[in-house]
C-alpha cells in the first residue's frame, strides 16, 4: 500500500470560537519539510493530552473520504469537510479504516509510524462545525481516522508517500476493530482477539480486557 500524503497540518492551542476553551483542532497546512519526533509533529500542539496527543498518538490522520460522507450526511457544513476540517496531521486518498490495520508499520519521508489506535471523536468536533450530533454520528460509523506512534523520528512533508512496510499475520482492520467493540454482547474471545494485537495502544489493550472480563461474569 502506498498513499500520497496530500497535506500535512499542524496548529497551536487557541479558544473555541462562542465558547472560549482551548482547542488544537484549527490546524494549517505546513509547506515544506517537518521535524516528526516521539510526541508528533514538532511546531503542533495539543489543548487536552488526557485525550490526543502523547507518544500514542503522536500523529493524526484522516483520509478525505470520511470528509466526503460526512459533507454527503451533513450538506450544511460541507464547506469545512475539507482536509484539515477534523484538525488532523495527514490528509490521504486511497484508503480508509477498512484499508488499514492495527499495528500497521509505514514509512513517512524518513519517519517510521505504527497505527497503534482509532481516534475518538469528542465534543470538539461539534463545536468546530456548529452543529450538535456530529461526533456521535462519527463514532456510530467508526470514521474518526486513527492515530500513529512514532517508531523512527524524522523529517516528511506533502507529497511524500506512506507505504506499507510491515502487516502483522493476523491482522485486524479499523473497520473490524470498531465493529467488534460497537456490539452490545460481543464474544469476549473477539475483544481478547483484539486486545492481543501486536501494536495496539495498552490504554486500549486494557480497557479490551476489563470488558471480556466482565462479560465473562453476565
Amino acid at each position: 500500500m502506498q498513499l500520497l500524503v496530500s497535506h500535512v497540518f499542524a496548529g497551536s492551542v487557541r479558544p473555541m470560537p462562542d465558547d472560549g476553551r482551548p482547542t488544537g483542532i484549527f490546524k494549517e497546512p505546513v509547506a515544506g519539510p517537518v521535524e516528526i519526533g516521539p510526541e508528533g509533529l514538532r511546531i503542533d500542539a495539543q489543548a487536552d493530552r488526557r485525550v490526543h496527543g502523547g507518544p500514542e498518538k503522536a500523529v493524526h490522520h484522516f483520509p478525505l473520504e470520511n470528509h466526503r460522507r460526512l459533507a454527503a450526511q451533513f450538506p450544511e457544513q460541507a464547506a469545512g469537510f475539507v482536509a484539515g476540517g477534523l484538525g488532523e496531521n495527514l490528509s490521504t486518498e486511497g484508503a480508509d479504516e477498512a484499508g488499514v490495520c492495527i499495528g500497521d508499520v509505514f514509512t513517512f519521508g524518513s519517519v517510521r509510524l505504527q497505527l497503534s489506535q482509532p481516534r475518538s471523536p469528542c465534543w470538539k468536533i461539534d463545536a468546530r462545525h456548529g452543529l450538535e450530533g456530529i461526533a456521535i454520528w462519527i463514532a456510530q460509523q467508526g470514521i474518526a481516522g486513527w492515530y500513529y506512534r512514532v517508531l523512527q523520528p524524522g523529517h516528511a512533508q506533502a507529497g511524500d508517500s506512506l507505504q506499507l512496510l510491515q502487516r502483522n499475520a493476523d491482522a485486524i482492520s479499523l473497520r473490524e476493530f470498531w465493529a467488534t467493540q460497537a456490539e452490545h454482547r460481543p464474544a469476549p474471545e473477539a475483544l481478547l482477539r483484539l486486545a492481543a494485537t501486536p501494536g495496539l495502544n495498552p490504554n486500549w489493550v486494557a480497557r479490551l480486557q476489563r470488558r471480556a472480563e466482565y462479560l465473562r461474569t453476565l
